[in-house]
């Protein structure tokens, strides 16, 4: 009897990913907040839209929210904030 071990790890394709870089400060800034549509986000994100502007500044926010939570954004979603000084994506149950 024959033994066959398998090796289930994948192998990263292409350049790495790099993160952006870190914001100075939110004063000022246009901040993305994607919702991914489960039941709590919106309220959450309600309350994290107000601290950012009353606390940190933040000149506007730009909301978007993804038609269901188990599916990536689209594209034209996705285009929308980029143009935001940051983004903020979540999930609230």
């Amino acid at each position: 009897m024959t033994l066959r071990v398998l090796d289930p790890r994948q192998f990263a394709e292409g350049e790495p990913l790099q993160m952006a870089p870190a914001l100075g400060a939110l004063e000022g800034a246009v901040v993305g907040l994607l919702d991914n549509a489960k039941i709590g986000t919106a309220t959450f994100y309600d309350y994290v839209e107000g601290i950012l502007k009353s606390r940190h500044g933040v000149r506007e926010v730009v909301r978007r929210r993804k038609a269901d939570s188990s599916r990536p954004a689209p594209d034209a979603i996705l285009g929308e904030l980029s143009a935001a000084d940051a983004v903020v994506s979540g999930i609230g149950d």
